[in-house]
């Protein structure tokens, strides 16, 4: 082999693994149909894996071309993916922000640029009109706020004249985080026996969800009633905890989670876990029928939320039909 067509050889390779990113899909060759650029938060949870699953099958059913990117996690890898969507002019943007500040100098590039972008399940926080298009996803704060109705009633029911409750958070700044907590503390504001004995930051992470749920029983113990936990990953990784530390999930301690995967309904079927509210990842129907509205120069609404439900011992559990994520 010659000098000349080693090198070639070698550059070829260069090229190639020049576009190719850490979690990030090969992208597709740019065609004639509409191509959307997703930035996906990254593959946390069956909630996340189950909603990046739904974008793919949807796109694929509505024969829209998609270059989908992992963000592991990390706000600048986001950043750095708009800005690869942009450079590659893709037709339309989606992404779930990690969190609510930060974006406005990569989405005014964006807008620059002529392409429209779509929140997915997460909204962000600016000034700035214009930036983008919708919001696609659940209503957090109404999750929030079916959370503490559910406890309410429970505490009826158990004719409880207190209630300590202990929250396991979301992301820090994240929208689920900021709204799930407001609509749950507004609501059991007027209810006198309700008391959060502290709220840590979990990050919607099973491993931090069992992290947080061990502090609070070796600082509060058996004076713990509730557990208020913004994901089902964090629940699961919490119930452990609660076991070693010889209380009954679900009737020691009354446990609330959020997002209704499989394996927490299964566990809400086993009582270990009292209620847990919907929270669909199947998003993207809705955003494929959003992206050829966009790309057919028609209205679109502001906000798009899906329908949603509350799953807890006060029904016949076993009528729920199998989640699919």
């Amino acid at each position: 082999m010659t000098k000349k067509k080693i090198w070639s050889m070698a550059l070829a390779l260069m090229l190639t693994l020049s576009f190719m990113g850490c979690g990030k899909e090969a992208e597709p060759a740019k065609e004639d149909g509409i191509l959307l650029g997703v930035s996906q938060i990254g593959s946390e949870s069956a909630w996340r894996i189950g909603n990046t699953r739904d974008i793919e099958e949807q796109a694929d059913r509505y024969g829209i071309n998609l270059m989908m990117e992992n963000a592991n996690q990390k706000q600048e890898n986001q950043i750095a993916a708009i800005r690869r969507f942009i450079a590659y002019k893709v037709d339309v943007i989606a992404f779930s922000p990690i969190v609510e500040e930060g974006w406005d100098n990569v989405l005014k590039e964006a807008k620059d640029a002529g392409i429209p972008v779509i929140l997915v399940d997460r909204d962000i926080n600016t000034a700035k009109e214009g930036l983008t298009t919708c919001l696609i996803g659940a209503d957090f704060y109404k999750e929030g706020v079916m959370a503490a109705e559910y406890l309410i009633r429970k505490a009826d029911a158990l004719e409880m004249d207190h209630v300590n409750i202990v929250e396991i958070a979301g992301t820090e700044n994240s929208t689920p985080m900021r709204q799930r907590q407001a609509g749950f503390y507004d609501t059991i504001a007027n209810d006198p026996r309700m008391t959060v004995l502290e709220s840590i930051d979990g990050d919607f992470l099973k491993s931090r969800g069992a992290e947080c749920m061990r502090y609070f029983l070796e600082t509060y113990g058996d004076q713990i009633d509730a557990v208020y936990s913004h994901n089902d990953e964090m629940t699961l990784g919490a119930l452990p905890e609660i076991e070693k530390a010889e209380f009954v999930p679900g009737q020691d301690i009354i446990i609330i989670s959020i997002d209704g995967g499989q394996e927490a309904i299964n566990v809400l079927k086993e009582g270990k876990i009292n209620c847990v509210v919907e929270c669909t990842p199947k998003l993207g129907s809705a955003l494929m029928e959003t992206v050829l509205k966009l790309k057919n120069g028609e209205a679109v609404d502001a906000l798009i939320h899906p329908e949603e439900e509350v799953f807890s011992d006060e029904m016949d559990t076993s009528t729920i039909a199998p989640r699919g994520y």
